[in-house]
C-alpha cells in the first residue's frame, strides 16, 4: 500500500469512522488473509488519531482474530495492532489494555508463543509486554495461565533480542506476590537479577521492588547475593532518578539486614550514595538511609566512614540534612565501637557548635547525640573541652522539653562522673535537671530489679514452666 492510499485511508477513518469502521469489520470477518492483514494495518496506522471509546470498538474484533485458527500473518497483524492499541494508556491501569486483557487476549497470546517462529514471537512477546505494563490486572490473568512457566522457559532458552522484552514481563509479573513465589521455585531469580540489569528503566526498578520484596527471606536473599545482585543495585541506585533511587536505596537495605552482607554492601559503594539520599527532601528517602546506616554501622569500618560523611552533612547540609545526620549520629553514639570514630572524626566541636543552631530540631537531634555520648568517658572529656556543658546548662531552662531532658540526661552523667562533677554544680537546683536525675534513678533500679528476678530465675524453672517446654 503506498503512502498515498494510506493517507487517504486515514482521511476517510478520521473524517467517518461508523463507515470506516463498519468496512473494517467486514473485511476481517469476510475477506481474505490479505485483506484482513491489509485492513488490521491500516488500522494500525491511525490508532492515535481516535478517542479510547473508539479504538475499544476494535478490541472485541481483533481478539477474535487470535482466537481463530488463522494463519500467522493475521494473528500477526491482530497481535501487533493490539500491541498498538494497549500502548495508548497511561500508566500501569490504562482502560484499553485492560480491556484488551479480559477479551480473552492474554490466554490467546500464552497458547501461541510456545509455536511462534522468531519474527512472530517478537510481535507476541512485545503484545504480551504492553498489556502487563500498561494494564495491571492482566498481570494476574498472565500469572493465573500458565503465563510465569512460558516466560521463563523461554528466557532460558532465549538468546535473541526477545530476552530483553522478557526480562521486562517478567519484572511486571514478580510484583504479584504468587508470581515471586513460582519465580523461587522455578530457579527464576538469576532472570530478575537480569530485569534490574537491563532493559527499561521502569522495568528495572520494577525488578528491584521485587528483588527487595524477595530479599526478606533470608533464603532468597541468600541466592539473590550469589547471582550478583548487590553491584546491579548499587548501579540502580546510582543513576536512577528520584524515585528509582528510593526504591534500589531500599532494596539494598533489605539484602544488607545480615551480618554476610553488610561489608559486601559498602564495599560495592553503597555508602555515599545513602549520604546523599540523607540530603534529599524526600522524607521518606531519609528514612530509608538512616535505617540503612544503622545497619551498616555495625561493621567498623563501615562506620568510620559513615560517620566522616555524617558530619560533612553536619557541617554542610540544609536544616532537614543537618537533622538526618544528627539523628544518625543519635543511634550510632549507642554503639560501643562507635564513640572512638564519633570522636576521632570532629562531630563532637560540630554537635556543640550547633546547640546554639536556630533551627529547633536541629538542636533537638544533637541535643540527643551528645546525651548519648556523654555516657562514655572520653566523650564526656571532648565534650567539655568543646565548651558543651555551659550551653547544656542554659537549654535547661529552654521552652522545648526535648531539648531540656537531653540536656539534663547529658549534665546528670557529668554529675556521676568525679572528674567533671564540678563543671555542672549550677544545674544541680534547677527543677529539669531534679525531674530528669529522679526519673533516672527510678529507671535504674527498676532495671536492677528486673536483673536480679532474672538471675533469680534457675533453669529448673524455666523448663518446669509447660509454656516454656
Amino acid at each position: 500500500m503506498s503512502n498515498s492510499d494510506i493517507e487517504k485511508f486515514q482521511g476517510k477513518m478520521i473524517s467517518n469512522w461508523e463507515e470506516a469502521f463498519n468496512h473494517f469489520e467486514e473485511v476481517v470477518v469476510s475477506g481474505s488473509e490479505a485483506m484482513k492483514v491489509k485492513a488490521i494495518l491500516n488500522l494500525v496506522h491511525v490508532t492515535g488519531s481516535f478517542s479510547e471509546d473508539v479504538l475499544a470498538r476494535t478490541i472485541p474484533i481483533l481478539a477474535k482474530i487470535l482466537g481463530e485458527n488463522s494463519s500467522w500473518p493475521v494473528h500477526q497483524a491482530a497481535a501487533y495492532c493490539l500491541k498498538q492499541i494497549a500502548s495508548q494508556g497511561d500508566g500501569p491501569d490504562g482502560r484499553l489494555a485492560t480491556e484488551i486483557g479480559q477479551s480473552g487476549v492474554v490466554c490467546c497470546l500464552l497458547r501461541l508463543l510456545p509455536q511462534a517462529d522468531n519474527g512472530f514471537k517478537r510481535v507476541l512477546v512485545n503484545c504480551l509486554g504492553s498489556l502487563v505494563t500498561f494494564g495491571k490486572a492482566n498481570r494476574v490473568i498472565v500469572a493465573r495461565n500458565g503465563g510465569v512457566e512460558i516466560i521463563i522457559d523461554m528466557l532460558n532458552s532465549c538468546n535473541d533480542g526477545t530476552r530483553k522484552y522478557l526480562l521486562e514481563i517478567l519484572s511486571a509479573l514478580a510484583l504479584l506476590r504468587e508470581v515471586r513465589r513460582v519465580i523461587v521455585g522455578l530457579g527464576g531469580l538469576r532472570f530478575l537479577v537480569k530485569a534490574a540489569e537491563f532493559g527499561s528503566m521502569v522495568s528495572r526498578e520494577r525488578a528491584c521492588q521485587a528483588i527487595g520484596l524477595l530479599g526478606v527471606s533470608r533464603r532468597a536473599r541468600h541466592i539473590l547475593v550469589e547471582l550478583g545482585v548487590i553491584p546491579v543495585l548499587v548501579e540502580l541506585f546510582r543513576i536512577g532518578d528520584g524515585t528509582t533511587k528510593l526504591v534500589a536505596g531500599n532494596s539494598l537495605g533489605v539484602i544488607s539486614a545480615h551480618v554476610d552482607y553488610i561489608r559486601p554492601v559498602a564495599e560495592a559503594g553503597a555508602i555515599p550514595l545513602y549520604a546523599e539520599l540523607l540530603q534529599r527532601t524526600d522524607p521518606i528517602g531519609k528514612e530509608i538511609a538512616e535505617d540503612v546506616f544503622c545497619i551498616l554501622a555495625v561493621a567498623e569500618a563501615n562506620a568510620v566512614s559513615i560517620v566522616e560523611h555524617l558530619v560533612r552533612i553536619l557541617r554542610e547540609g540544609d536544616d532537614e540534612a543537618k537533622t538526618a545526620a544528627a539523628d544518625v549520629l543519635w543511634d550510632l553514639s549507642g554503639y560501643k565501637h562507635s564513640t572512638s570514630f564519633v570522636r576521632s572524626s570532629g562531630a563532637i566541636p560540630v554537635l556543640v557548635g550547633l546547640l546554639s543552631y536556630e533551627n529547633d530540631e536541629v538542636k533537638e537531634k544533637v541535643s540527643g547525640a551528645i546525651a548519648q555520648l556523654s555516657y562514655n568517658e572520653l566523650d564526656r572529656v571532648a565534650l567539655a573541652e568543646a565548651g558543651a556543658v555551659p550551653i547544656m546548662i542554659e537549654l535547661l531552662h529552654d521552652e522545648s522539653d526535648e531539648l531540656r531532658d537531653n540536656a539534663a540526661e547529658a549534665l546528670i552523667n557529668f554529675s556521676d562522673d568525679p572528674l567533671q562533677r564540678e563543671l555542672i554544680s549550677e544545674a544541680i537546683g534547677v527543677a529539669s535537671f531534679q525531674s530528669m536525675q529522679n526519673r533516672l534513678i527510678r529507671l535504674r533500679a527498676s532495671d536492677e530489679h528486673m536483673a536480679r528476678s532474672m538471675r533469680r530465675m534457675s533453669i529448673d524453672q524455666l523448663t518446669w514452666d509447660p509454656d516454656l517446654v
